[in-house]
């Protein structure tokens, strides 16, 4: 078991940056990839980045490329999400995941966190 918690959501004006934080705790952090994903309402939840094991990998959707970056820190077992240049598209609930398998599909990912909102104004 996998127990992932997310902090960071806020409210931040278009433009803006802002770092989301998961810290996991249960099985070893090491053994598992992580993945972000979001879901705005009315929406299905649609993935936004993932890290391999070890961090050497690293995916991201076409709609984030470029201004969101994911890291991890396996001694500290947390994977951050560091978000800039934000649109008010980016609204949504941000879920941390872990699966066990690297990618981009949510039906691999195994352990969820409860998810932070995250409001862009614009």
């Amino acid at each position: 078991q996998v127990r992932l918690v997310e902090s960071g959501g806020r409210l931040v004006q278009a433009g803006g940056s802002l770092r989301l934080s998961c810290a996991a705790s249960g099985h070893t952090f090491s053994r598992y990839a992580m993945g972000w994903f979001r879901q705005a309402p009315g929406k299905e939840r649609e993935f936004v980045a993932a890290i391999s094991w070890s961090g050497g990998g690293t995916l991201y959707a076409d709609s984030v490329k470029g201004r969101f970056t994911i890291s991890r820190d396996n001694a500290k077992s947390t994977v951050d999400l560091q978000m800039s240049s934000l649109k008010p598209e980016d609204t949504a609930v941000y879920y941390c995941a872990a699966s066990l398998k690297y990618g981009r599909d949510d039906d691999d990912y195994t352990y969820w966190g409860q998810g932070t909102q995250v409001t862009v104004s614009s």
